[in-house]
């Protein structure tokens, strides 16, 4: 089996987080690796980052993408892993071309943008997964397969979280990159807060259940002065099916890292999850409760067991987790070229969640505004 050729589109910045995250979940798996990239968005910086990485650079996207479809670069799929504002013209780039695409979330910087995005997505049929990077733990993954086999009946209500203090005071100011495109309008969209954590949360509370979110009434806040996003972001949500969602982002919360995780509470049984102890499912029947482990064996679906990569007793955490998404746009690639023995690939999100989640984030903004009022999603 021949490794996957990827390009990576951004990441490659100082200072860049997720460039380097992306450069070790696609090679954890050896059926991977990176190849070549447009770095980052100056053509000359684009190059001499390329060359750090010791993989074949290009001076921007365009040139990439004609050089693959001439033979001169050989390409199976693009990461794409700029600042939310230049997601859709990325992506969009690469989906024209003939491209598979795995984006980072939020999938655009506009509804508008996301619901053209996900029109191409459906007209192309190209592969396409949202790197919702949590979605791809194994225990998020069993949860999500539990609720839908009434392992704890019907939903009733979720809570979903993600608490950070790194925000709490005004680091923007100091020039600090992440937190500088992050916190302005131009760069992140409409909502800082609920656009960079808030989506994680919601695609908790969402994707986990398998309920859209139908309003909400929202209220975002700015506890920093002087910023102009929010850094606080908390929203009572309706579900499909008529019952209650608390989605709830805030990077003011200090001595909080990256507290994300979620409960949903059914009509026989009830499900928790937290990111920070990502190794364990906890499942509550009214009885004594239930912990189910990463590789512990039992109650692991088989489509989840498929993606693990340790024996029992070793974790597997955060870096996997992202390589679980690659793991899935790979077999999407794989049986799309007609490869014998490719293993079913999971329902990770792509672009309909992508859209939702843009939606979501709108709604909420629109719903502040009005002091809370019930706002349709």
């Amino acid at each position: 089996m021949s490794k996957l050729k990827v390009a990576m589109i951004g990441g490659g910045g100082e200072g860049s987080f997720f460039g380097k995250v992306h450069l070790r979940a696609v090679g954890l798996d050896g059926t991977r690796e990176v190849t070549a990239g447009v770095l980052r968005h100056d053509p000359q910086a684009a190059m001499a980052a390329a060359q750090a990485w010791g993989i074949r650079g290009f001076p921007d996207l365009s040139a990439m993408l004609k050089a693959w479809k001439k033979g001169q670069v050989e390409l199976d799929y693009a990461v794409v892993t700029t600042p939310n504002f230049a997601h859709f013209a990325a992506a969009k780039a690469c989906l024209e071309a003939g491209l598979p695409v795995l984006c980072e979330k939020p999938m655009t910087l506009t509804v508008s943008e996301s619901e053209e995005l996900a029109r191409l997505v459906k007209k192309t049929n190209l592969p396409f997964v949202l790197a919702h990077t949590y979605t791809g733990h194994p225990m998020m993954m069993t949860a999500k397969m539990m609720v839908a086999e009434g392992v704890i009946g019907d939903v009733r209500k979720v809570e979903s979280w993600y608490n950070q203090g790194w925000l709490s005071t005004a680091l923007e100011k100091s020039g600090q990159q992440q937190a500088s495109w992050r916190t302005d309008p131009k760069r992140t969209g409409i909502s800082n807060c609920g656009g960079d954590i808030g989506t994680h949360a919601f695609v908790a509370a969402t994707w986990v259940s398998g309920q859209a979110v139908k309003k909400v009434s929202a209220r975002l806040n700015r506890f920093v002065p002087g910023r102009m996003l929010d850094d606080d972001f908390n929203v009572i949500g309706e579900l499909a099916n008529g019952g209650t969602a608390i989605i709830t982002a805030t990077q003011i919360a200090i001595g909080y890292k990256n507290d994300c995780g979620f409960r949903i509470f059914g009509t026989t049984g009830s499900l928790e999850w937290h990111q920070e102890r990502a190794e364990a499912l906890i499942v509550k029947n009214g009885g004594a409760d239930q912990t189910f482990w990463i590789n512990g064996g039992a109650g692991i679906p088989r489509i989840v067991s498929s993606y693990q990569r340790s024996p029992g007793g070793h974790n597997e955490d955060f870096f996997e987790a992202l390589a679980n998404l690659h793991t899935t746009l790979e077999r999407k690639i794989r049986k799309r070229n007609g490869e014998k023995g490719v293993l079913e690939a999971f329902p990770h999100p792509g672009a309909p969640e992508g859209l939702a989640g843009m939606k979501f984030v709108k709604a909420a903004v629109v719903s502040s505004k009005a002091k809370g009022a019930w706002t349709k999603v």
